[in-house]
C-alpha cells in the first residue's frame, strides 16, 4: 500500500502532538503537585476522590466536635471536684458541730462558715466554660441556672436537659449535666435513708443513723414513721409510696440503743423519747435531696439556741439527718464525677480512631489526587525522548524522496 506525503506528514504530526500534549500534561503534574486536577483525567479516581474528601470533612467535623466535648468535660470534672472539696468541708464543720462543750456562739461562728462554703457552693453551681455557656443549667446554658430570691433561697432556672454531641457516626456523648441531676438528686447505690426526729419532740430521745441490713428489700422504698405511745412503748408505720396503703405494727417495747428493724433496714434511737413522740425514716429520694434547702436548714438549726433536754435532743437528731443528706450529696456528686471520668475516657479513645481514619483518608485522597514525582518524572523522561525520537526520525524519513536526486 503506497503512503501519500500528505498522509505520512499528517500521521506524523498528530503523533508528535499527542506526544507533546501527553509530555504538557505530565509537566503539569510535576509543576503543580497534583495529578487529578479534573475528572477527565482519571474518571473513576475523581469519583472516589469526591466520597473521600467528604469522608475528610466529615471527620473533621468529628473532631471539632470531640475536642469541644472533651474540653466540656474536663472543666465539669474540674468543677465537681471543687463541688467535693466544699461538701468535704461542710462535712467536717457539721462533724464538728456535734460536740457538746459547743455553746450557743460557738454554734452561730459554724453557721457563718457554713453560709460562706453556701455561697462558694452556688458559685461552682453557676460555673461557665470558656464561651461563658453555664455547665449546669441543662438546655438553658445563656441563663445563669443558680439564683437567691427575695426570700434568700436557691432557686434553679434551668432545665432537666441533658446536652449532647455526635463525636462518631454510631457514637453521642453527654457533654454537661444539669444542676438538677449534680445538686438536687441521689445517687441510686451508696445512698441512705434519712432518718429524722419531729419538731415537736418533748423527750430526750436522738435518732442515729439507718443502717442497710438487706439491700434487696422492697420494703426500704417505704417511709417509716416511729410513734412513741409511752415512753417504754412505740409503734412502727410504714407507708408505700406507690400505693399510698399504710402499715402500722403493733406496739413494742423500747429499749435505748436497741435496733429498731425497718424492713430491709434498722435505726436505734437513744435517751429518753417521751408519749407523743415520733421519728421518721424516709428513703433518700423521696426527702429532700436539694442540698441548698438543706444547707439552709442546717444553718437555720445552728443559728438556734439550744438550752438542753429536749431542745439538744431535737438539734442532734437535726444534725444527723444534715449528715445523712449531705453525705447522700457527696456520694452522688463522686458518682458524677466518675461518670463524666468515664465519658472523657470514651471520647480520648475515639480521638485516636478518628484520628487514624483521618491520616488514612487524607493517604487515599492524596494517592488519588497527588503527584507521584518519582513515577511521573520516570514518565516525563521517557515521553521526552520518544518526542525527540519521532522528531529526529521524521527530519530522517522526510528525505527519502527521488526528488533529491534530480538535477
Amino acid at each position: 500500500m503506497r503512503i501519500s506525503s500528505t498522509q505520512y506528514f499528517t500521521m506524523n504530526v498528530a503523533t508528535m502532538s499527542d506526544q507533546q500534549a501527553q509530555l504538557s500534561q505530565l509537566y503539569a503534574q510535576i509543576s503543580s503537585g497534583v495529578s487529578l486536577s479534573t475528572p477527565s483525567d482519571n474518571p473513576l479516581g475523581a469519583a472516589q476522590a469526591v466520597q473521600l474528601s467528604s469522608t475528610a470533612t466529615t471527620l473533621a467535623q468529628y473532631t471539632s466536635n470531640q475536642n469541644t466535648a472533651l474540653a466540656s468535660l474536663q472543666l465539669e470534672s474540674t468543677t465537681l471536684g471543687s463541688v467535693t472539696d466544699v461538701l468535704q468541708k461542710v462535712h467536717t464543720l457539721v462533724l464538728n458541730a456535734g460536740d457538746g462543750a459547743l455553746n450557743n456562739g460557738d454554734r452561730g461562728s459554724i453557721a457563718t462558715e457554713l453560709q460562706s462554703l453556701r455561697s462558694q457552693l452556688m458559685t461552682l453551681a453557676n460555673a461557665t466554660d470558656p464561651q461563658g455557656n453555664y455547665l449546669f443549667a441543662g438546655y438553658q446554658s445563656s441563663a445563669q441556672p443558680y439564683n437567691t430570691n427575695s426570700a434568700g433561697v436557691v432557686t434553679y432556672s434551668g432545665d432537666t436537659g441533658i446536652p449532647a454531641v455526635q463525636i462518631t457516626d454510631s457514637h453521642l456523648v453527654q457533654t454537661s449535666d444539669n444542676g438538677t441531676s449534680i445538686f438536687s438528686s441521689v445517687a441510686p447505690i451508696g445512698t441512705s435513708s434519712v432518718p429524722a426526729g419531729a419538731a415537736a419532740n418533748t423527750g430526750t430521745g436522738v435518732i442515729g443513723t439507718v443502717s442497710l441490713n438487706n439491700p434487696t428489700d422492697p420494703t426500704n422504698n417505704n417511709t417509716y414513721s416511729i410513734n412513741f405511745s409511752s415512753s417504754t412503748t412505740y409503734t412502727v408505720s410504714q407507708t408505700d409510696p406507690a400505693t399510698g396503703a399504710v402499715t402500722t405494727s403493733g406496739p413494742q417495747a423500747f429499749t435505748a440503743g436497741s435496733a429498731i428493724t425497718l424492713g430491709g433496714q434498722s435505726v436505734t434511737i437513744s435517751g429518753a423519747p417521751n408519749a407523743g413522740d415520733s421519728f421518721s425514716v424516709t428513703p433518700a429520694t423521696q426527702g429532700s435531696m436539694d442540698v441548698f434547702a438543706n444547707l439552709s436548714q442546717l444553718i437555720s438549726t445552728l443559728q438556734s439556741p439550744i438550752s438542753g433536754g429536749a431542745s439538744t435532743a431535737s438539734y442532734q437528731s437535726a444534725l444527723v439527718t444534715s449528715m445523712t443528706q449531705l453525705e447522700n450529696t457527696i456520694n452522688n456528686v463522686v458518682t458524677a464525677t466518675a461518670t463524666v471520668g468515664g465519658r472523657s475516657q470514651e471520647v480520648q479513645a475515639l480521638q485516636k480512631v478518628t484520628q487514624n481514619n483521618t491520616l488514612q483518608t487524607a493517604s487515599n485522597l492524596s494517592d488519588l489526587t497527588q503527584t507521584d514525582m518519582i513515577k511521573t518524572v520516570g514518565k516525563y523522561t521517557l515521553a521526552q525522548n520518544a518526542l525527540q525520537a519521532a522528531q529526529q526520525a521524521f527530519v530522517k524519513i522526510q528525505n527519502l524522496s527521488l526528488f533529491q536526486y534530480l538535477n
